[in-house]
């Protein structure tokens, strides 16, 4: 029998495919998909999909990451389609899937997950060698980060204003931000998909926002700058707090990304 890699939503797909034509609905697959070696069989990405920078302008947009154009991608002829269980619209991918024949589905949703991400798309593509160097040295900084004791920190990661919104405990982010003790309230889940894992809240109305140490103003998906921090600064609800930007990408964006990303954050915990 033909071995198989089985993807976030179950479904096993054949290994090492030759000849593919890959559209990725996924900013930080894109990525990824470049750091695999895997330039010449990217055909389409999103307009969201903008790193390797140098590389991601020779392929085609074909819309966001929900506004999707599925003329456009019917025209490239993908053999592959990439999508997110959280990034993407269902009703998009089954769209798609009329005539994409492998629809690929990713879900990390803990630093750790990346190592499987890695292996899927590396033998889906044949590119396990690559794979096994990016587990490697995410394995390394998994360790670095677990060597080392933080204390803790209880933080409020904003990504979006009007309304003020932040992350549950249960998602990617809040995993990556426990690796240096952080903390992220609300303490809630919001389950596996939907609105209730990017929680609204109220500074007049939120009786935990006391407990809070630490406030995070991501540059993604909201750009907040220093404006907008010291503008909290300024807001004696919030006084007492340490209220900072921090970079999105490098905190949010699964794939070859988070080797960096964990990096990013150890610097940021230890720093004074």
């Amino acid at each position: 029998m033909q071995p198989r890699a089985v993807d976030a939503a179950g479904v096993a797909h054949e290994i090492g495919v030759a000849n593919t034509r890959i559209v990725s609905l996924v900013p930080s697959i894109t990525e990824l998909l470049f750091a695999l070696g895997l330039d010449s069989q990217i055909v389409g990405r999103t307009g969201f999909c903008v790193h390797p920078h140098d590389k991601v302008r020779q392929v085609r947009k074909v819309g966001g990451t929900k506004a999707v154009n599925i003329d456009a991608i019917r025209a490239l002829r993908p053999t592959h389609l990439i999508v997110n269980i959280d990034e993407n619209e269902r009703d998009t991918v089954e769209q798609l899937r009329a005539f994409v024949p492998h629809i690929v589905v990713t879900h990390p949703q803990t630093p750790q997950d990346n190592l499987s991400l890695y292996a899927l798309l590396g033998a889906i593509f044949d590119r396990a060698p690559e794979a096994q160097r990016l587990s490697e040295a995410l394995e390394a900084r998994l360790h670095e980060a677990a060597e080392q004791v933080f204390p803790t920190q209880n933080v409020l990661y904003l990504i979006w204003r009007e309304p003020w919104m932040t992350v549950a405990r249960d998602t990617y982010i809040a995993a990556m931000l426990r690796l240096v003790n952080w903390q992220t309230l609300p303490d809630v889940e919001g389950g596996a998909t939907g609105a209730a894992r990017y929680p609204t809240l109220d500074f007049d109305h939120t009786p935990w926002l006391a407990g809070v140490d630490r406030i995070l103003l991501s540059s993604e998906p909201y750009r907040f700058t220093q404006t907008h921090c010291d503008a909290l600064k300024r807001d004696p609800r919030l006084a007492g707090k340490r209220i900072e930007l921090i970079d999105g990408e490098l905190v949010s964006w699964y794939g070859v990304r988070a080797i960096d990303g964990i990096g990013y954050l150890l610097g940021r915990a230890a720093a004074p």
